[in-house]
């Protein structure tokens, strides 16, 4: 396969993912929220691949967030059976394994929103705004956080649109107070280890 048509390659396994996914989910009501801004982002990435283009790195580890995503929309983040994935692969069962009541997977990929999505922002600072100096391993964490705070507020609002059934299902905060801060902290900590490692990497 041509360099040329890496992303468009990973845009079709993408699209298999997500229509193979997007049949009978447990939750449809919240399949849909969910994918408002997967669908956006999607579209965003398109309309921008000709003026301003990532790396195929970049768009790897996107792609990789998104099917993520694409997972927990499917399943609902609160039912992920990682679990009983783990129990059939490896014999593990990682909830009894650490003590945990909670269904983890909506911690696992805030957490990687931030560890894959912090080097495209850095690319998009260091090839579009150029920052002075060694400003982007800076800014790249700031964009997570921001971001993390607005998809917080943006997942708020659409818990009160959809209503206590489909909208407790889609904010999946598992009776815990301080979800959203827990969220947000983890996106943090992902993209500064990222930045870390391409410090360490560079």
């Amino acid at each position: 396969m041509s360099n040329e048509y890496y992303p468009h390659a990973l845009l079709l396994c993408f699209a298999v993912l997500w229509s193979v996914l997007a049949i009978r989910p447990k939750d449809r009501q919240v399949w849909l929220a969910e994918h408002v801004l997967t669908i956006t982002s999607v579209i965003t990435l398109v309309a921008t691949f000709d003026k301003w283009p990532l790396s195929h790195l970049s768009y790897t580890l996107i792609s990789v967030f998104l099917a993520l995503h694409t997972i927990g929309a499917h399943y609902t983040y609160v039912r992920v059976p990682y679990d009983e994935l783990l129990r059939v692969l490896l014999g593990l069962e990682i909830n009894r394994l650490f003590g945990w009541v909670r269904n983890h997977y909506d911690r696992l990929v805030h957490f990687a929103y931030g560890a894959l999505v912090a080097y495209p922002f850095f690319e998009l600072l260091e090839r579009y705004a150029e920052p002075y100096g060694a400003w982007s391993y800076v800014l790249a964490p700031a964009l997570i956080m921001a971001t993390s705070m607005i998809f917080e507020v943006l997942e708020w609002w659409a818990t009160e649109i959809l209503g206590k059934g489909a909208g407790t299902a889609y904010l999946g905060s598992q009776g815990d107070e301080w979800d959203a801060q827990k969220d947000m902290a983890l996106a943090g900590a992902g993209s500064v280890l990222a930045m870390v490692l391409l410090l360490v990497l560079s």
